[in-house]
């Protein structure tokens, strides 16, 4: 069976986007990387801004709009210091968050290379400089 986009809501409903993005928090809230670029008390908010997005994004109500006007992700996302490392990360928990919550096939095929794509918009900080050491120089 093959869906589109708008179908993703219709397909998994509020629920199925509940259980995705707490099982995501759920890892961020201890994630080593990206944990401290949430202030403590602001994670159940975000939580509750990006399942409001993605219901949105994938066919469901307009609420997040309704109460946050228009999303601007990478406006959004600019205070935030984002870089290859963090957008890695961001995938890898959110892959582990599919897979926690037995999203149907059809769902992931769309959902993925979504996150993949709008995760990698969100880089907004350059690659450190390579170092002597990582390029097999010795030093001096």
């Amino acid at each position: 069976m093959s869906i589109s986009e708008s179908q993703i809501f219709s397909t998994i409903g509020q629920a199925g986007f509940t259980r995705l993005v707490a099982a995501f928090y759920r890892r961020v809230r201890t994630d080593d990387l990206l944990a401290p670029m949430y202030p403590r008390d602001e994670l159940d908010a975000a939580e509750e801004r990006l399942r409001g997005f993605l219901i949105q994004r994938f066919g469901g109500p307009f609420t997040y709009s309704e109460t946050r006007g228009h999303p601007r992700l990478r406006m959004r996302h600019a205070p935030f210091k984002i870089d290859v490392a963090a957008r890695h990360r961001w995938i890898e928990l959110m892959e582990a968050a599919m897979a926690e919550v037995q999203l149907p096939e059809e769902v992931v095929a769309i959902l993925r290379p979504y996150f993949q794509t709008t995760a990698t918009q969100m880089i907004n900080q350059d690659a450190p400089p390579p170092t002597g050491r990582s390029l097999g120089l010795s030093p001096g």
